[in-house]
């Protein structure tokens, strides 16, 4: 994989991503926070900032950095590998 979808990019975006979530301003008198704005579908009444909806491809791994590394020994008969992000990336596309 290459481009947007190299291991080191996605990483550079979950860290943009942590960052605009830790983000806030000072708006009409109040300090305003991405949950206060944010598209919440499933907590629309109080939502925090894990219940804002992502559009992102790291949400394959659920935005999470240790989702991205993890890896798994998987045998296909007497064929045996590691699977990584790669394959589940491939796999839930």
């Amino acid at each position: 994989f290459s481009g947007v979808l190299a291991e080191d990019v996605l990483l550079a975006l979950l860290e943009l991503q942590e960052e605009l979530a830790a983000t806030t301003a000072w708006v009409a008198g109040r300090n305003v926070s991405l949950q206060d704005v944010c598209y919440a579908p499933l907590n629309p009444s109080e939502p925090g900032v894990a219940d804002c909806a992502v559009s992102s491809v790291t949400q394959y791994f659920q935005n999470n950095r240790s989702h991205l590394a993890l890896t798994a020994v998987q045998e296909d008969g007497k064929d045996k590998g590691t699977v990584d992000w790669h394959d589940h990336l491939i796999y839930c596309v």
